[in-house]
């Protein structure tokens, strides 16, 4: 692949957004300050449903007046979000976090990838898309590992998780200055010019044709039903592992806050450089595949059943199957992603490609809500592993609606 001088840019923005220090403990500092998974799923479904109400404003807006400032003001609502966590143990507080963090999600989400094709499009490399994203995504993949390490090392040394919150402040603000330099030709900002109600009468009646298909249909779907279940799931793989780690002969003369800090690290990281070759190779892995589109239904159906095993091994008090099950799950997630992008970026149009790909954040978002939800209440009602396990059961049968026609 051809690189140039915007790929460093792009690939240090992955790198920065993924130093999210809280991500690998985010459910485990819920279940510090006394939340049920109930309310954890009321808080990530507050989350994702914020986020879905402004992902067509804001992709709308970032196409009509700057992706780069959309982005600009993400990160500025993300660090807000991080300051609330970082110093209130209320419910009612955590709600105006996530509301402020779903502000950073919904400006952010699909705008980084139309900067990237807006880059590919004006340098005339528009055909690498899938190799280019793909090595992108590696770079976010990259941080991620990274940010395991850092983040375990943070709450060794604490001994708590709120700290994380705070320090992943640092990283954000040296993401917001690296946006800043981006050049003003990646906006691609639609003139207006007194002439704005006929403009966004023409641009929603341009962007309801791109569902127009059921073709286009079920590439959103397949995209959004697969990355919503895994977004509800993946962060259930935490408590597995702090049970796995306390069970083991290991630092016992720490806390047990500090004693799976260091297991849940460890696996997160390995999960992490795991899934920088899968994004990677994107290209390569899809060649022992006859389509985009077959790799895209037979991973589909794969994450359901790895969903299933993950809640038997939990069931059966194995918890080693569990985790190498959600750790699969995590490959597929990455390795998924060029794909999807790839094939969403076919039937948008490129005017309207922000607000496609957030459309697809937007279906998305719905799905992770009502997976959230439903995830929560089985966990508490009756455990982690009918909860993984029925997740499974739901992504199977929704495969109905968002497998490929392989025939076009």
């Amino acid at each position: 692949m051809q690189k140039d001088k915007m790929f460093p840019r792009f690939a240090l923005y992955g790198f920065l957004k993924n130093l999210r220090f809280f991500e690998p403990f985010l459910i485990l500092f819920f279940l510090q300050v006394g939340l049920s998974f109930f309310q954890i799923g009321i808080l990530y479904a507050i989350r994702e449903i914020i986020t879905n109400l402004l992902e067509i404003p804001s992709g709308f807006l970032a196409d009509i007046y700057g992706r780069k400032n959309s982005m600009l003001f993400s990160f500025s609502a993300y660090i807000i979000s991080f300051l609330i966590f970082s110093f209130t143990s209320r419910f009612g507080l955590f709600v105006a976090a996530m509301f402020w963090f779903a502000c950073g999600e919904a400006f952010r989400s699909g705008t980084h990838k139309a900067l990237i094709l807006s880059h590919l499009r004006l340098t005339g490399r528009l055909n690498e898309r899938l190799n280019y994203y793909g090595h992108t995504r590696a770079a976010s993949q990259a941080g991620s590992a990274l940010n395991s390490l850092l983040a375990a090392a943070l709450v060794f040394y604490t001994g708590n998780y709120r700290y994380i919150f705070l320090a992943a402040i640092v990283p954000y603000l040296l993401d917001l200055i690296n946006l800043a330099g981006y050049p003003a030709e990646l906006d691609e900002i639609s003139s207006i010019k007194g002439q704005k109600k006929q403009v966004m009468k023409e641009y929603f009646s341009s962007f309801l044709l791109i569902f127009k298909h059921s073709d286009n249909r079920r590439v959103f779907l397949n995209s959004s039903i697969f990355t919503g279940c895994f977004t509800a799931s993946k962060d259930y793989l935490q408590p597995v592992i702090k049970a796995w780690a306390l069970s083991l002969p290991l630092l016992t003369l720490y806390s047990a806050t500090r004693r799976s800090a260091v297991i849940i690290g460890i696996v997160y990281f390995f999960i992490y450089m795991l899934t920088v070759s899968a994004s990677a190779k994107a290209v390569r892995i899809t060649a022992f595949f006859k389509s985009d589109k077959q790799a895209l239904n037979i991973t589909f159906m794969v994450g359901a059943l790895l969903l299933l095993a993950a809640g038997f091994g939990s069931y059966l008090k194995l918890p080693l199957i569990s985790i190498l099950a959600l750790l699969t799950l995590y490959l597929f997630h990455n390795y998924r992603r060029p794909l999807n992008v790839h094939l969403l970026s076919e039937v948008i149009p490129p005017k309207l490609m922000a607000s496609g790909l957030s459309a697809e954040t937007q279906m998305t978002t719905l799905i992770t809500a009502a997976f959230a939800l439903l995830l929560g209440f089985l966990a508490d009602s009756f455990s982690i592993a009918i909860a993984l396990a029925v997740s499974g059961v739901i992504l199977a049968f929704l495969y109905l609606m968002a497998h490929l026609n392989l025939q076009k």
